[in-house]
């Protein structure tokens, strides 16, 4: 009796993706898109040095199978070797409560604009050959482009109040993601922690358009959500012009601590679409 005949292979995609996370997914469409308009970094093949055991996926080659390691368990692993000229990208976002804040609901959460982005250029990276790691984390290094839905979920079992970074790869490169609204010196302290290791990094200030223009009008009481005490304001249009001074000012210093540390530094609103980012922070990243 003949095999029936595979599914066509949009239809296979298609059923694929379905098993994926949303996010998943739409970090994979944004990433294409902006895939589509850069050049590949260059890459000089796989290395002999042996990186790491992972578990066998569907997909992955029986040649890739390392038998004397499955022998040892119940399932079957796959012996990986290191790119020659890999890089480990570490990836850290801000996961304190302002992130969870949007003025529209038209308009995403600040950490769901994070999320998006890492996992966009962590799909970015992953084609490349990068490897990529989470902070905070486990200390794990994902690489290959099937090790995105595993980072995906590594980065939902993430808290803000994971471990300390250790054994962090000197002259990596790392992206931090957030809202950077805390006192300058609390960012100062996060970058020199991570440029003493040496680290090579870049900055990216993510902000909902109503924190950038104050948009609102007459009497606003405006709440913290880390604890701060409420500020009730008479009449916000009286403000608009010093809050905007202030913002300037703390962008600008901002900007010193990145440049100090020889790091980059950009900024992205929530009503912009993530591909800009995306490619500013790729362009970041490529090889100086």
């Amino acid at each position: 009796m003949a095999e029936p005949a595979p599914a066509p292979a949009h239809l296979r995609a298609e059923a694929a993706a379905a098993a994926l996370p949303p996010l998943v997914v739409e970090a994979e469409r944004v990433a294409a898109t902006v895939m589509q308009g850069v050049h590949g970094r260059r890459r000089s093949g796989h290395g002999d040095a042996f990186w790491q055991f992972r578990a066998y996926m569907p997909g992955d080659a029986a040649s890739s199978v390392d038998w004397r390691q499955s022998a040892k368990a119940d399932r079957l692993f796959v012996r990986e070797t290191e790119w020659e000229a890999a890089q480990t990208v570490i990836l850290w976002r801000d996961l304190s409560p302002s992130m969870r804040w949007r003025s529209s609901r038209d308009l995403p959460e600040k950490a769901d604009r994070a999320d998006l982005l890492l996992l966009a250029l962590s799909s970015l990276l992953l084609r490349g050959g990068e490897r990529v790691r989470l902070l905070p984390g486990d200390g794990r290094a994902f690489m290959g482009r099937s090790a995105l839905p595993g980072l995906a979920h590594a980065m939902e079992q993430q808290s803000a109040s994971g471990g300390p970074a250790r054994g962090l790869p000197r002259h990596a490169r790392i992206v931090l993601l957030g809202d950077f609204l805390q006192p300058p010196e609390e960012v100062q302290a996060l970058v020199s922690r991570f440029a003493a290791v040496p680290l090579r990094g870049h900055m990216l200030q993510i902000m909902d358009p109503a924190e950038e223009t104050l948009p609102y009008s007459g009497r606003i009481r405006f709440d913290g959500m880390e604890g701060e005490a409420s500020l009730l304001v008479p009449r916000v249009e009286t403000v608009r012009g010093l809050y905007a001074e202030r913002l300037a000012a703390h962008r600008e210093a901002l900007s010193g601590i990145a440049q100090s540390a020889g790091w980059g530094f950009s900024t992205h609103r929530t009503d912009q679409p993530p591909q800009m980012a995306l490619l500013a922070l790729w362009q970041a990243l490529a090889p100086s």
